[in-house]
């Protein structure tokens, strides 16, 4: 390995443990957002693959927000508040 790119790696690792440690602030923070995605299809009765088809998302997609990797944005996640509001009615429409 290149003698400056493990000097590189090294520091890094360094200031990661600073972080954890409570030492040091992140240069960046991903913030999750509250909405709990999973919960909203489980009250739909839904299977990942129907709940992602009725909203018209890929299944990949959906797995992504329910493991907290990424987060809905927009329409998306306007509708999700919708669905968890009033599930049947909203489900109910976007079956037809």
């Amino acid at each position: 390995m290149d003698k400056a790119l493990f000097e590189r790696l090294a520091q890094s690792m360094a200031q990661m443990n600073e972080i954890v440690a409570g030492e040091r602030k992140p240069s960046r923070v991903f913030h999750i957002d509250a909405l709990k995605i999973k919960e909203i299809r489980h009250a739909s009765g839904l299977s990942q693959s129907k709940f992602a088809e009725l909203i018209s998302v890929s299944v990949d997609t959906l797995r992504n927000w329910e493991q907290g990797r990424r987060s809905p944005t927009g329409p998306a996640k306007a509708l999700l508040r919708a669905i968890a509001n009033d599930p049947q009615h909203v489900i109910q429409a976007l079956s037809r």
